[in-house]
């Protein structure tokens, strides 16, 4: 097989969504050819595809997940900002807390564009890197290794309609194609079949960790002048037994007004039980953004929003020079916007790991995939333990668990009455940019102690969102 390095040169990666497109950006450099497979027929320009069935809902990009970006592809945001994303501080969005609103105050910057515009721009910027291509119609059927004086694995795909690509392996008459491989990359997404290919390797099967909320969106573009909103986006969030949802810009000119649900509280999929899901929420806000303007297209829906963790980093005997990323290893619930960010920060992992050793050496490929586990351990509590609480099911016991439920509930309130430096604390925490030890600083145990001492002061007043509006008319239940 010769040595670990000469082991390399040839990658695969298994998917061109963005967790396949940030991998791909990771291990591209000179003498090495990065081949990604998609099933799609990959458009030319920003336009949605059947394999990102969630295209048509809101996104963004968290400070953290750009920053991680542009480590991989430095200038990313200004290209992205020169596409017509939205630059937003999210100190500007109007939020409305289990708490009550809370406060305007200078945050950190994120930015916001469809789905199809982010993956577009990520992917010209990947194919412009050397040893880069992308091949579209490729069904990815299974993974072999390869045998002596062969590649270390041959990826097997069948092609629907025929996509040419130079450099790759036999092709027979049904358009079946071996892809040579020394390193293969999943990144295939909640679609993966790598638990069925490991089983055909002889490997015993990893342990899965789920838990489903049965999350729903329900989503509207609308067209509104970009100082139509009085606010740079709005935030109803979910809680438990009600819905919520978002209003957020885009690129063009249009807003997208997506209402969240949990279980029997799931937006409908037609626009006039929308448009009441939307009026009948804490705050008539997001139905007052929806109405603003005309409408395009109809609604879009997406509920495959649970999560799922394979625990291949607790599988013994992982083989060599095989990594899996993005949502194929660890998928969270989209309603927290965190998966791009983790992506883009096992990217980071990849390239670092790829610069200290042969990722085809022994035992490299397990120590990235324990290291992307150990990276996704945050975020996973982070969304297992919300949507634990909307799907209804008890709380842990464990007392660290008990006391920080306690205390972000308390932060939480603290922000409700103005207190910007606990909102600044909790915004960072959940962006990942600062780890969750930070909310409990001395500073902010005195600001609450302060507050319980001389009290917490007036609540934070619902803002004025558009034109036409009169603080506190059309409020539901007081805003809280």
């Amino acid at each position: 097989m010769g040595s670990p390095g000469a082991q390399q040169q040839d990658v695969v990666v298994i998917g061109a969504g963005m967790a396949g497109l940030l991998a791909a950006a990771a291990l591209a450099r000179d003498g090495r050819t990065v081949t990604l497979l998609d099933r799609d027929d990959l458009p030319d320009g920003p336009e949605p595809r059947p394999g990102v069935p969630q295209g048509r809902q809101p996104h963004l990009l968290l400070h953290r997940g750009l920053r991680a970006i542009e480590d991989l592809l430095p200038g990313f945001g200004d290209n992205l900002r020169a596409a017509g994303a939205v630059p937003v501080d999210t100190g500007d969005l109007a939020w409305l807390s289990a708490a009550g609103w809370t406060p305007t105050v200078r945050e950190v910057e994120v930015l916001l564009a469809t789905r199809p515009l982010l993956e577009h721009r990520l992917r010209q910027c990947v194919l412009a890197l050397p040893g880069v291509r992308v091949v579209g119609n490729q069904r990815v059927t299974g993974l072999r290794r390869g045998g002596p004086g062969e590649p270390r694995w041959w990826v097997d795909a069948a092609t629907a309609g025929w996509s040419d690509g130079p450099g790759a392996g036999p092709a027979d008459d049904a358009g079946t194609r071996a892809w040579p491989a020394h390193l293969v990359v999943d990144a295939s997404g909640r679609a993966s079949r790598l638990p069925t290919w490991l089983d055909g390797l002889g490997l015993p099967a990893a342990q899965v960790e789920e838990l489903d909320a049965r999350v729903g969106y329900a989503t509207v573009r609308v067209r509104l002048p970009a100082d139509r909103v009085g606010a740079r986006g709005v935030v109803l969030l979910q809680l438990p037994g009600q819905g919520g949802g978002l209003a957020l810009p885009t690129e063009d000119g249009w807003w997208t007004v997506t209402g969240i649900g949990a279980g029997e509280q799931r937006p409908p999929r037609d626009l006039p039980g929308l448009r009441t899901f939307l009026a009948g929420l804490r705050d008539d806000a997001l139905a007052r953004v929806a109405a603003a303007g005309p409408l395009d297209g109809d609604v879009a829906t997406h509920r495959q929003t649970g999560n799922r963790r394979h625990r291949y980093d607790r599988l013994p005997g992982w083989p060599d020079g095989l990594l899996v990323v993005g949502d194929a290893l660890f998928a969270l619930d989209p309603v927290y916007g965190q998966g791009i960010t983790v992506a883009a920060l096992e990217a980071q992992r990849l390239r670092r790991a790829d610069a200290r050793e042969p990722l085809g050496g022994d035992g490299a490929a397990a120590r990235v995939v324990r290291d992307c586990a150990r990276l996704a351990e945050l975020p996973w509590q982070m969304a297992t333990s919300a949507d634990r609480e909307l799907a209804g099911l008890p709380r842990s016991r464990a007392p660290l668990s008990v006391l920080s439920g306690w205390w972000i509930a308390e932060l939480g309130r603290l922000t409700a009455h103005g207190d910007t430096v606990a909102q600044v604390a909790m915004s960072r925490v959940y962006q990942l940019l600062d780890p969750p030890t930070t909310l409990f600083h001395p500073r902010l145990v005195a600001r609450w102690l302060r507050a319980r001492a001389r009290g917490y002061g007036a609540p934070v007043p619902r803002p004025v969102l558009l034109p036409d509006e009169v603080p506190g008319v059309g409020v539901v239940g007081g805003g809280r």
